[in-house]
């Protein structure tokens, strides 16, 4: 028997927790929803400040309320905020916890505090002034009913639930958003479960492709005492589809549930690290700095194709993006069509890091054209996968010496879960003033629903405006199609696309 202790996110209460509690209790389970002081009714605050402390203080509350002698385990479930007081009363009572539930959360570290983990860029900014200001007693307003999607994809949530969100949210006390999480390192033990929301985009394949990158960071993910689900509704299961939530609760607290390959070792080479499909063997590599040119033997300057990687691709992932190869494969394959070819990498370790990863982009493609090989009136850039909302600085002011744009399988436009509705990088948006730019994009037709609803909207909104769009379609390709697809179904769509590119720059 199981004994579900629940912390719900900011700005919200034990109701939230209802239907799910329910559910699980039907299925012979005990369920508890932990009032947080300062944002339950059942639980007022009662000192001026309330901060991360006390909501931890509650939490243990509730694990000792827990007869020990009873046989029950305790499974900790934290929703959003809800996962800094689950990790930091875990880590004081880890004999006590058989496993803590990360819901669509992030994962807490030692001496960094909850605001850390706001999606909303622009809001997460404007919360550290006040921190850094000494603002530590005051309150953050709920969001207003149109305002959710700054904290999630509300994908799911039915009117009239949304509409009980948001009557029943409270002000969130700003302490425990500021206040500093203390571990001891002992929650470490303790096993793990994360249920990713998938039309937040979080899914258990993008975990994989971080954890293949290689940074030793994120090896504690691959433990086998970590396991992980995945809910295809947005950042609020519990609303949205409670009965999947409370099923995939007890099966995690059953020890189920997907665990992550180790990279390294014997496991399958990850899509990045595949052979490219073309051998073109090209001249030899000219590092120069951020970028990498491929530069064929003759006369020159020549126009150049850059090609800039995706991700986020975390900073201690190794090998290097610019020698993937893919990238690697592309660049050669430009030159042997008697360009320079490219490969440009950026600082895009993280869905925070876009404003520097564009500026790295920007001070690259200048060094590519003042290289005396390349002629600097005529370049084409092309993205891949996560760099797509980097398009958007190129798309609303395409400068004159830029003669294409290219993407294959882009994510175009930020997935709820960056927290990026504030920021210039999208680029639907950007498309209505790209003129007269020339657009190749290479679409994957198994592409994830999270990905491909950001392209259809670019695709309608450079319909739109007239845009000078090309689609060049892979119906049976998924994402990173050139390493993980059959040649045979992938490689026409890939020199359609090329002799494309190729074309708007010699033309």
């Amino acid at each position: 028997m199981h004994v579900f202790i629940m912390v719900a996110g900011a700005f919200t209460g034990t109701h939230v927790w209802q239907e799910t509690a329910a559910r699980l209790v039907a299925a012979g389970g005990t369920a508890h929803a932990v009032p947080l002081t300062g944002i339950d009714p059942d639980r007022p605050a009662t000192a001026s400040r309330v901060g991360l402390e006390t909501h931890i203080e509650d939490v243990l509350a509730a694990i000792d309320a827990v007869d020990a002698t009873s046989g029950r385990s305790i499974v900790l479930v934290g929703h959003d905020y809800g996962i800094h007081p689950v990790i930091g009363a875990a880590d004081r009572r880890p004999e006590r916890i058989a496993r803590v539930v990360h819901l669509d959360s992030g994962m807490p570290q030692n001496g960094v505090p909850a605001l850390a983990a706001v999606p909303d860029q622009v809001l997460r900014a404007q919360l550290v002034e006040r921190a850094e200001a000494g603002e530590h007693e005051g309150v953050l307003a709920p969001p207003a009913r149109e305002e959710w999607e700054r904290w999630g994809s509300t994908d799911g949530v039915g009117e009239a639930e949304l509409a009980r969100l948001t009557a029943l949210a409270v002000p969130q006390p700003l302490g425990t958003l500021v206040q500093p999480l203390r571990l001891s390192g002992a929650v470490a033990a303790v096993p793990v479960t994360g249920v990713l929301c998938a039309r937040n985009g979080a899914t258990i394949d993008l975990v994989q492709r971080l954890v293949d990158f290689g940074d030793p960071a994120l090896a504690v993910l691959t433990q086998p005492q970590v396991t992980f689900f995945e809910l295809p509704t947005g950042h609020w299961p519990m609303l949205s589809s409670p009965a999947a939530l409370a099923d995939v609760l007890l099966r995690a607290a059953a020890g189920e549930g997907h665990r992550l390959r180790p990279s390294g070792g014997e496991a399958p080479a990850p899509a990045h690290l595949r052979p490219f499909p073309i051998d073109v063997p090209g001249p030899v590599r000219d590092r120069r700095g951020p970028v990498d040119l491929y530069v064929p033997e003759g006369e020159g300057p020549r126009p150049a194709v850059v090609f800039v990687h995706g991700g986020p691709v975390p900073a201690g992932a190794r090998p290097r993006p610019r020698e993937w190869p893919a990238l690697v494969g592309y660049a050669r394959w430009a030159a042997a069509e008697g360009m320079v070819g490219v490969s440009l990498e950026h600082r895009l370790h993280d869905v925070a890091d876009y404003d520097r990863a564009a500026a790295d982009i920007a001070a690259g493609v200048e060094r590519v054209r003042a290289d005396p090989r390349v002629d600097a009136d005529r370049i084409a850039l092309w993205f891949f996968s996560g760099s797509g909302p980097l398009t958007a600085d190129w798309l609303t002011q395409p400068p004159a010496w830029l003669r294409c744009l290219a993407a294959s399988y882009p994510i175009l436009a930020p997935l709820p879960a960056w927290g990026m509705a504030g920021t210039r990088f999208h680029p639907a948006r950007a498309v209505r003033q790209a003129g007269s730019l020339p657009v190749v994009l290479l679409r994957a037709g198994q592409e994830s629903p999270e990905i491909a609803s950001t392209v259809e909207t670019f695709v309608t909104a450079a319909g739109d405006c007239a845009a000078r769009l090309e689609l060049v379609d892979v119906p049976d390709g998924r994402h990173a199609f050139e390493t993980v697809d059959p040649p045979e179904e992938t490689l026409p769509a890939m020199r359609r696309a090329m002799r494309s590119v190729i074309t708007h720059l010699t033309r």
